[in-house]
């Protein structure tokens, strides 16, 4: 799994690509997003377009993530997310704890309400 930041519109964000299955991949991604909220940065969209295949581990790796952002006053939301990921969301019923939106520029707007 590759992570790539960036800052766009008030907002980070995160595209993961390739398969995310926890490993010391997990170990970065928190880091990155203890780093953002230490930089007063709360508003993250976890980019999943380019995400192949999700394991157990990786969705450990998300709701780490977003209680990380919830526990610093911050947003964690989702983005593109393929068939796939979002059939897994709904089957471990995650989909009712994350926002997911179809595009990285709707998740965006969420923020600005």
């Amino acid at each position: 799994m590759k992570i790539k930041t960036q800052e766009k519109y008030n907002a980070v964000i995160v595209e993961l690509k390739g398969n995310v299955m926890g490993g010391p991949e997990a170990q970065e991604f928190n880091q990155q997003l203890h780093n953002l909220l230490d930089e007063g940065k709360k508003n993250v969209v976890v980019d999943l377009a380019e995400v192949k295949f999700m394991n157990s581990s990786g969705l450990g790796m998300l709701i780490s993530g977003y209680t990380t952002m919830k526990n610093g006053n911050g947003n964690l939301v989702l983005a593109n997310a393929t068939e796939k990921i979002n059939s897994l969301l709904v089957i471990t019923k995650l989909i009712t704890i994350f926002e997911n939106f179809e595009s990285v520029e709707k998740a965006v707007e969420s923020f600005k309400k």
